[in-house]
């Protein structure tokens, strides 16, 4: 497996013969990612999906099906994109690659911000790590053991005392840091001491890739 972290909540990975793109929004850099096979939104807020960049994408890869929860998948059709609705515990695949959606609902931001839907995304392949990318969102149920968590560093919706909890519950091998276009680099390396120290007893390994191109895991 490789993966690439594009920036803010975007990563390419490719695995299993497959190239699949996760939440391509507005504080990521995609503009120049080719030949996918799918492409994957949790959920419609911009910073996980640039309706204003989604058709250039498109353009470049003609043959990605889309998949996207369903309020995204809705807005998308609008556009007269062919989306998929992820549906929690509905897996699809791409050739050995399974993809199980997890998870419903958006975290609450404040009792003023209506919720909207967020489906998270557990990826796994014969021989390969798995791999979950929650959204924004903590409280999913994750279909299988987590080699590989991706974790959101700062957001407005949580804490990272919650952050912390959400680690410790899913018990991953390794942490990897995402959702972080929204803090300084001084506090984004505070934000992870504390996932690194707290996130399992003893510690748990991050893997920081951001900025390193396509890295083999």
């Amino acid at each position: 497996m490789q993966l690439t972290h594009l920036g803010h909540s975007c990563l390419l990975i490719e695995v299993a013969g497959q190239r699949v793109l996760i939440d391509p929004g507005t504080f990521s850099s995609f503009d120049e990612v080719a030949e996918l096979d799918a492409i994957l939104v949790t959920h419609q807020h911009p910073d996980h999906l640039d309706p204003d960049r989604f058709e250039a994408l498109r353009e470049r890869n003609p043959r990605a099906a889309v998949h996207a929860d369903p309020q995204s998948a809705e807005m998308l059709r609008a556009r007269e994109v062919p989306a998929t609705e992820t549906v929690a515990g509905r897996t699809f695949a791409f050739g050995d690659l399974e993809i199980t959606p997890a998870g419903v609902h958006h975290a609450v931001i404040t009792e003023y911000v209506p919720r909207i839907a967020n489906v998270g995304l557990y990826l796994s392949a014969p021989g390969e790590p798995s791999v979950f990318h929650p959204g924004d969102a903590l409280d999913a149920e994750v279909p299988g053991d987590v080699d590989l968590l991706a974790v959101p560093v700062n957001a407005p919706w949580c804490a990272v005392k919650e952050t912390v909890a959400f680690v410790r519950r899913i018990e991953p091998t390794a942490v990897l840091p995402i959702h972080d276009a929204l803090v300084t680099e001084a506090g984004r390396g505070l934000y992870l001491q504390h996932i690194r120290d707290f996130g399992r007893a003893g510690g748990i390994p991050v893997r920081d890739i951001r900025g390193a191109g396509a890295v083999a895991v």
